[in-house]
């Protein structure tokens, strides 16, 4: 069921929309407890402050940053929002750029946007604005203590806003260790069999076609177990990594996609020269 995360307005110029922000994701992960292996008993874990060896109630936990080794200062929820208590209550737009501009990188959480009391109007005014201009908002929020830059684009017949990463948390290639440097030597021919290959398995996205196979596995496990069956681990072995001839590979891996039903990769051949008529060559003799 999606919950409230945040409520407050969209500041669009003058026009103030009342929004609720509403998860977007419902995880379906199987969640495991700690269990003791020696009786099966769930595993239990306390606050305990280590200078009275008592258990702190949550409502007594604070928030603390650390200036020197074991030396804290501590902030409240309070503090923090009065640093800029409009921002906590209002989604500010700043700009408008083009969606195909943003590196999918710097998405990070989705949220539903759903218009609060009195805001129906001036939020379908937006939604379809933005659908017809074609164009994403850049605005920034602040929620659970921390700023963030957020995206708000039309999805479906409303808006969803998506958290941004900033510039300064995205590792860039050139500090990634490993990565090939743009002078390996790939030959022609090996990239117009690999663009053969994509555009023999290109189709279109189709979301519901995917699915986590491997909870359901796990789900079947868990299943067998309660119903007392035994289940045997087969060992795993580490494959090694054979040299393959890369050129043999994509061949290979192309037939399979075309018996698989892909798309016929399109070739460039060239045009053969035409002959020339007997009448034309009769009359340059």
């Amino acid at each position: 069921m999606t919950r409230v995360q945040w409520s407050g307005a969209i500041s669009f110029g003058l026009v103030n929309v009342p929004v609720k922000a509403l998860t977007a994701v419902s995880r379906q992960q199987i969640r495991f407890h700690q269990l003791h292996d020696a009786d099966g008993v769930r595993i239990q874990q306390k606050r305990i402050c280590p200078a009275d060896g008592e258990e702190v109630a949550y409502e007594h936990i604070v928030k603390g940053y650390e200036i020197a080794p074991d030396e804290y200062v501590m902030i409240s929820p309070d503090e923090l929002e009065a640093l800029d208590p409009k921002a906590s209550q209002l989604i500010e737009i700043e700009e408008f750029v083009a969606l195909d501009e943003i590196d999918p990188i710097y998405f990070d959480k989705p949220y539903l946007l759903v218009p609060d009391t009195g805001g129906a109007k001036p939020y379908v005014l937006l939604a379809k604005a933005m659908r017809k201009a074609k164009q994403v908002a850049l605005a920034k929020v602040v929620m659970r203590g921390k700023e963030y830059l957020v995206a708000l684009k039309p999805y479906g017949n409303g808006l969803t806003m998506i958290t941004m990463n900033y510039a300064s948390e995205i590792v860039q290639p050139d500090a990634v260790e490993g990565l090939p440097s743009e002078d390996v030597e790939v030959r022609p021919r090996e990239v117009e069999m690999a663009t053969q290959l994509i555009e023999a398995l290109t189709t279109t996205f189709e979301p519901e076609k995917h699915q986590d196979t491997y909870r359901d596995r796990v789900q079947e496990l868990i299943e067998a177990k309660a119903a007392g069956e035994r289940v045997v681990v087969q060992p795993t072995r580490e494959k090694e990594s054979p040299v393959i001839d890369l050129m043999a590979a994509l061949e290979a891996s192309l037939k399979k996609g075309l018996r698989a039903g892909g798309a016929q990769p399109t070739t460039t051949k060239k045009p053969a020269p035409k002959r020339a008529s007997r009448a034309k060559a009769a009359q340059s003799a």
